[in-house]
């Protein structure tokens, strides 16, 4: 099942079935639903009823397959890390490698949050055998920007000469970060933000209060407005913005205390959103993203000094660039926010 704001998009791929590309690539920004549109497109590939509209029929024995996860026409890769969201379980190579790592078989790595080669070698058997059922084989990829340097390399080689009856279903949020020669070997299908009101209207039907608020935290993502009304930091969350709403009020050492066991991507979410809005506040009149908090960004817009804003912006990205190697998150936010007091500092 799709996503109601996916329709148009289902609608107009349809058209491509006459003659279908090896490889699509999905793209658009994250949390709009694209990987289970992927996955519903893969079950409408493999449907063996081929309805006019491209939908699976949900009843034919290759339907019941992909339901259960078994398909044999059927391959999904992602990094071990996001297994559960993509709805698969770690399979037994990558359980032994686990067990391998450690003594008395006890798991002592972290899951891998990149494709790494062994997963698209291993996609070499799967496309050099016919299909189990006489149709297509589909393989889906997510997120395709998680793949590590070799694994694009070798991806990259079964584009360039691509099996027969293999399709190839790409997903990806950061297209800047694919390989440009993987991007040309695709058919590129970009997947819009959707329309607030359809978005809201989801988000409303799945019990989310403030659905509107909470969309626009999100930059109009729905799937990502629905985590953060689950997030169980929400309360740390609203506390770090009354923090950053004083201004130079701001309490740096009491930020590193309250959000030192927060992951410092989290943070540097909510920081890099408000300084966004403080921007947008200064330079248009409109933030995007805390629209509820308006007064307080004018307020804080106001007072800022520009050098050191554009300085510290830079400072936030660099910091993004690292943010998930193992460092003392204390110190981390510590730093960051001194630095965002210090935009407000008075000669």
């Amino acid at each position: 099942m799709t996503f109601p704001w996916q329709t148009d998009d289902w609608n107009r791929l349809q058209q491509l079935r006459p003659q279908w590309p090896h490889a699509l690539l999905l793209h658009g920004q994250a949390g709009i639903g694209k990987l289970r549109f992927a996955q519903h497109l893969a079950q409408g590939l493999l449907c063996e009823a081929q309805l006019p509209n491209g939908e699976p029929c949900n009843s034919c024995p290759a339907c019941t397959w992909f339901r259960q996860g078994n398909h044999l026409d059927y391959r999904i890769v992602v990094p071990e890390a996001l297994a559960a969201e993509a709805g698969l379980t770690a399979n037994a190579d990558d359980e032994k490698a686990d067990k391998s790592d450690g003594d008395d078989g006890k798991k002592t790595r972290t899951p891998s949050k990149e494709i790494k080669i062994e997963q698209v070698r291993g996609l070499l058997d799967f496309c050099g055998v016919g299909s189990h059922r006489g149709g297509a084989r589909v393989v889906v990829l997510y997120p395709a920007e998680a793949l590590n340097v070799a694994a694009a390399n070798a991806l990259l080689k079964t584009l360039e000469e691509p099996p027969s009856g293999v399709v190839f279903l790409l997903v990806s949020a950061r297209i800047d970060r694919l390989l440009p020669t993987i991007i040309s070997r695709c058919r590129q299908w970009p997947m819009g933000t959707p329309a607030p009101e359809p978005a809201v209207a989801w988000l409303r039907a799945q019990g989310v209060d403030d659905a509107d608020a909470l969309l626009a935290e999100a930059g109009g993502a729905p799937l990502a407005a629905l985590a953060f009304a689950s997030d169980e930091s929400r309360t740390l969350r609203d506390w770090t913005l009354k923090q950053l709403a004083a201004g130079g009020g701001c309490d740096p050492f009491a930020c590193g205390e309250a959000l030192q066991k927060l992951p410092v991507p989290l943070v540097l979410g909510w920081l890099q959103r408000w300084l966004y809005d403080l921007l947008a506040q200064r330079t248009a009149g409109a933030p995007r993203y805390f629209p509820a908090a308006s007064k307080s960004l004018a307020r804080c817009a106001a007072e800022l000094d520009v050098g050191a804003f554009t300085r510290f912006m830079k400072a936030v990205t660099r910091q993004r660039a690292v943010e998930n190697h193992p460092l003392n998150a204390r110190l981390v936010f510590e730093d960051l926010f001194l630095g965002y007091r210090d935009l407000f500092a008075r000669a």
